[in-house]
């Protein structure tokens, strides 16, 4: 017998929100199940590559982009919250051109899947890597296979429980390190002064990092695909469920409806701090030891290169924890995102008439099969290149692109489909503007810099 369906609004799981800070903390998650496939390839790999690259003149690109999106994961979560829709289902309502029925952000959406599915070759080839240092003995071949059924399994057999659970509990003690590891600095020769500091707050790019800086933020804080998993998850988390299906006029909805939101914004923003945290570590680790080294992550040497910032900090016995903490950092990365994985491109599909998401059943057999099939792909584009930073950058550049769909999403949830009785206060609004301005404007940057 199946569990209850979260993505049904069933009357009978109509609950009241929390209203003390400790019972918030209860229902907080989603936002950690996105941290967890954020750390991987965005801190760990992107951000401290760009460190490297380009020194501490774009430490503000990094905190930019860990601060500026939330606010568009908070309208893609209200959303949910009150009409009870999953990203792809409210994208496909999106007014403007369609082919074939579906609308041209869910086309656009698709054809970005082949860049994506480099992106996550690289996660799991970078753990291979990591495996083949650790059990030489093991081909890297051998690795690519073993890491792609291992997260398979567990995604195949999970539920969102285990998923908040391993996703928390996998990037806690690297955090940890990492944080020990920018103060260990300040008793090296890497030490950091409050000028390095000023230096990267000055909207510097330095030449030859444009692509770094693209990529980095399109993967750092909560990238465009990630604001789209967020509504799975709180879909599974029972968010939109314990509100309860919309009643015009009645007075309990609005107050639960409220209530849950908030609780939501505060899953959100809790995240972004931990995650903003991290990643400002891990830039000025990249900044100050890989920069001042010249070693660039590329290729098979990544970790080993990566390795460095630690052992540079902590001394050679940190190699060995470095290794372990970075297999919990990139094994977390590719199970939470191929379990996220598996539901939106589920969903995916059922817009294009290939399956029913709404059908729980076939929702569930479908999931469990891309469990299978996703691994596959990516282990079988990392033996093929081989370049698992390359691989990760280019799939920045796709999830900085998605953020545009995010962004047009967004403003037609906030005013076309909001409900006028929850619309939020002018400061939202003003952030949401500086937030949507702000993506806008780097995107164009970009492309006009790339034209010169």
């Amino acid at each position: 017998m199946l569990p209850r369906d979260p993505y049904v609004l069933d009357p009978a799981s109509i609950q009241e929100p929390p209203t003390r800070f400790l019972d918030q903390l209860k229902y907080c998650g989603p936002g950690f199940v996105l941290s967890a496939s954020i750390v991987g390839s965005g801190e760990l790999i992107a951000t401290t590559t760009l460190g490297a690259k380009a020194g501490f003149a774009t430490l503000w690109v990094i905190l930019v982009s860990c601060l500026v999106k939330v606010v568009l994961q908070l309208e893609f979560g209200r959303h949910t919250i009150h009409h009870g829709e999953t990203a792809l289902v409210a994208i496909n309502k999106l007014p403007g051109w369609r082919f074939r029925g579906r609308h041209w952000t869910i086309w656009f959406w698709l054809a970005l899947l082949p860049i994506k599915i480099l992106q996550m070759g690289g996660i799991v080839g970078g753990l291979s890597i990591l495996m083949n240092l650790i059990v030489p003995a093991v081909s890297l071949t051998a690795w690519c296979g073993i890491v792609a059924i291992t997260v398979a399994v567990l995604v195949f057999s999970e539920r969102y429980k285990m998923i908040e659970l391993m996703s928390l509990s996998m990037t806690f003690v690297f955090t940890i390190l990492t944080l020990v590891s920018v103060a260990a600095l300040q008793w090296t020769a890497y030490a950091i002064n409050g000028r390095d500091i000023l230096n990267g707050l000055q909207g510097q790019i330095p030449p030859g990092a444009l692509l770094f800086v693209f990529a980095a933020f399109g993967l750092t804080g909560v990238g465009g695909d990630e604001i789209m998993q967020y509504t799975y998850w709180l879909l599974e988390k029972g968010y939109a469920s314990r509100v309860g299906p919309y009643k015009q006029g009645d007075a309990d909805w609005l107050r639960r409806a409220r209530g849950w939101t908030r609780v939501m914004v505060f899953d959100a923003l809790l995240s972004m701090v931990a995650y903003t945290t991290v990643t400002a570590a891990f830039y000025v680790l990249g900044a100050a030891v890989l920069h001042a080294r010249g070693d660039i992550p590329a290729g098979n040497a990544m970790v080993a290169t990566l390795a460095n910032m630690y052992t540079e900090s902590l001394g050679p016995w940190a190699r060995g924890v470095f290794l372990a903490g970075a297999f919990f950092v990139l094994f977390s990365t590719a199970f939470s995102a191929l379990a996220a994985w598996t539901r939106i491109y589920s969903d995916t599909f059922s817009q294009f008439g290939w399956i029913e998401f709404t059908d729980q059943v076939v929702r569930v057999r479908t999931i469990k099969i891309l469990a299978w099939v996703f691994p596959a792909l990516w282990a079988t584009v990392f033996l093929w290149i081989e370049q698992p930073v390359t691989m990760v950058m280019l799939g920045g550049l796709a999830t900085a692109a998605i953020l545009l769909i995010v962004v047009v999403a967004a403003i037609d949830f906030r005013y076309r489909r909001s409900l006028p009785e929850l619309a939020p206060g002018i400061f939202y609004d003003v952030v949401f503007w500086i937030s949507t301005v702000s993506i806008v404007t780097l995107a164009c940057y970009g492309i006009w810099t790339a034209l010169k």
